[in-house]
Parts: structure tokens; C-alpha cells; sequence
């Protein structure tokens, strides 16, 4: 099969010690691409580096809602200079994050506008976080749309009316191991059939939400472990693997405008 980790953070500190290795097990699973996601300007610089330096992957730019009481003008100026890759396909990640509150709801939603502004410029698609924002989050972008806006929801884990206003937006849908676990994973499972087939995307988020069965052995999610989630997905769909992960692979260079001749 061939495999697209949608969602990764290879430039997370938790993989400097082994990344070749974990290239090594990605390839091994059938796993031939993965966008590396920024959170700031450190980590979107890190993420471009990485992309440039391994073929099969990719790199996304931003700030995180976490971080965006650090943002700004000057921090997006920097970040926006890295989009001079070719490798850069994304904004993102960003959004609103109103369970932790790491950053001030006005910082979040200011910076998160000012955002989407910049991935209209640079006509790139937009890669959001949500948690606990009540609709806020749809609510600022439709307030700051525009015409042939693409996106993802990365991670989704809400509710069925939830889906169906990003899915009425135009939004791909991004699935994690969440998908794969007993109890937290039990609403998600039932509505995965209800994704469109050209709007789904499968993704890791590592190091974080390490699938099962794997998280009984490892503490750290890597995009090797993302051909679970896809296979978990195929049978809460009832659908062939290979056939899925081929449509999935297809929605995935899609959005992010990925030639195939691109990729190893």
C-alpha cells in the first residue's frame, strides 16, 4: 500500500536521537510520505529543514493556538520567508485551542485571522486544530473566507454536527489513532463512515495519540504507525485496505497539490 502520514511532527525533539530509523521503519510499512507540521517559527523552520533533507516529505508553516501569544507580525514575516521551498505545501498548523488556554482567547482568535489572511496570499491550504471553541472556529472563517480556501481538520474527534459543518465548508477530514482506541475512540468510529471518500485523510500526529495496539508497546507515536489508523478506518468503512489507502493517498496530494512524479 501506499501511505501518507497527513500530520506529523518529525521535527519534534523527541526524534532527533533516531530519525533516520524511523524513516527506515516508515518505508518499511508502506508509508511513502508525511507532511512534517510547524507550531512556530522554530519548529516550521525545523519541519522545512527536515522536508528538504528526506524526499518523502513535506513541510507545513505557522503558529499553533498554544503559541500565539508569541505571534507576531514579525514572527509571520520570518515564517513566510520559509515558503520560498518548494517543499512547503501547507499553513498550519493553527486555530483555536479553548481547553488548555495556553494562550489568551484574544491572542488565539487575532493571530488565527491574521492567518488565514496570510494562507490566502500565499494561496496555501490551511491545516486547523480545534478544541472546545463551541463553533467559534467556523464562525471566524466564514467570517474570513474565500473563494477555493482548501483545508484540513487535523485530528478530528467531534461531534456529528461538527462534521457535517466542516464537511459543508469543504474541508478534508483528518484521522488519528484516537480512531483505533477503546473507549475515547467509540463516537469517532461511528462516524467515520459517514466522511466522504475523497475527503478523508489518515495522520499520525506523532509523537502524540499512539494507536493500538502499539501504544501497549511504544511510548511514542511515528508515522510507521499511521498504516494502523488506516487500517482501523478500512474496517469501520468496510472497505478493502489497499483500495482505501490508494484513495486516501490521492486525497492527500490533492489538497496539498503533491505531484505524484514528486514523491519517491
Amino acid at each position: 500500500m501506499n501511505i501518507f502520514d497527513s500530520h506529523c511532527h518529525l521535527n519534534d525533539a523527541e526524534f532527533e536521537a533516531d530519525l533516520p530509523q524511523v524513516m527506515t521503519r516508515m518505508a518499511e510499512n508502506g508509508v511513502r510520505g508525511a507532511m512534517i507540521v510547524g507550531t512556530d517559527e522554530a519548529s516550521s523552520r525545523r519541519a522545512v529543514d527536515l522536508a528538504d533533507q528526506y524526499a518523502p516529505c513535506w513541510a507545513s508553516v505557522g503558529v499553533h493556538p498554544h503559541d500565539a501569544a508569541g505571534c507576531g507580525e514579525a514572527v509571520l514575516e520570518r515564517i513566510q520567508s520559509l515558503t520560498g521551498s518548494a517543499k512547503v505545501r501547507a499553513w498550519g498548523e493553527i486555530g483555536l485551542d479553548f481547553n488548555r488556554m495556553h494562550s489568551p482567547r484574544s491572542d488565539q482568535e487575532r493571530w488565527f485571522v491574521r492567518q488565514l489572511e496570510v494562507a490566502r496570499g500565499l494561496e496555501l491550504p490551511i491545516i486547523l486544530h480545534e478544541r472546545d471553541s463551541g463553533g467559534r472556529l467556523l464562525e471566524l472563517i466564514r467570517a474570513h473566507d474565500w473563494p477555493d480556501r482548501r483545508g484540513v481538520v487535523h485530528c478530528f474527534s467531534g461531534t456529528a454536527s461538527e462534521l457535517e459543518g466542516y464537511l459543508g465548508m469543504g474541508f478534508y477530514i483528518g484521522i488519528t489513532g484516537i480512531v483505533t482506541l477503546a473507549a475515547r475512540g467509540r463516537e469517532l468510529r461511528g462516524l467515520v463512515p459517514r466522511i466522504p471518500a475523497d475527503r478523508l485523510l489518515v495522520e499520525t500526529d506523532a509523537p502524540y495519540l499512539t494507536p493500538t495496539p502499539e501504544r501497549k508497546r511504544h511510548r511514542r507515536n511515528e508515522p510507521a504507525f499511521v498504516r494502523t489508523v488506516l487500517l482501523k478506518v478500512a474496517e469501520m468503512r468496510g472497505q478493502n485496505p489497499e483500495a482505501l489507502a490508494e484513495q486516501v493517498w490521492a486525497n492527500t496530494c490533492r489538497l496539498f497539490r503533491i505531484p505524484a512524479a514528486a514523491l519517491p
